[in-house]
């Protein structure tokens, strides 16, 4: 008689078994770390990344319209004319509301000290703005800081 031995059942089959759920289950994990610290790292991009400030309103400072002669060159010749300063912070407008006679009078010593004909252009008119800017941008007193006035502008130029 033949004795056959009924096939012995491998142990290993369920070693298997259990190390494919392992490793399905490290698998998902390992996807879910990479995933994770992926948004972590996209949301810590976003929050780092510099936002462009909006820029801040000007400050408009409308001067009283005012009446200088001109240097004369033949004839007496006098301007009207009202200026208008922008100024970049509500520290600079509060040094020239403070300043404003000093402001006025440089602003006068400027106008006053030109020739009625070297107003006559839109360059010459320029460049009377940047000599007032450099003028008043100057400090007040020693230990002030200086105004940075960063426009001046004609609302009124009359020249006669």
């Amino acid at each position: 008689m033949a004795t056959s031995t009924p096939p012995a059942k491998t142990p290993n089959a369920p070693k298997s078994r259990k190390l494919l759920v392992l490793l399905i289950v490290l698998a998902t994990l390992i996807v879910l770390a990479v995933a994770g610290a992926a948004y972590y790292l996209t949301i810590q991009r976003k929050q780092a990344a510099p936002v462009a400030a909006a820029p801040a309103d000007p400050i408009f400072i409308a001067l009283e319209p005012m009446t200088v002669n001109l240097q004369p060159n033949g004839r007496n010749r006098f301007l009207h004319v009202a200026v208008t300063l922008k100024a970049p912070d509500v520290k600079s407008q509060a040094l020239v509301t403070q300043y404003l006679p000093e402001v006025r009078s440089r602003l006068l010593s400027a106008l006053s000290n030109r020739a009625g004909e070297s107003l006559v252009t839109p360059e010459e008119r320029a460049q009377l703005a940047a000599d007032i800017m450099t003028t008043l941008n100057q400090p007040f007193a020693a230990n002030l800081p200086s105004l940075k006035i960063s426009s001046v502008m004609f609302t009124t130029f009359m020249l006669q």
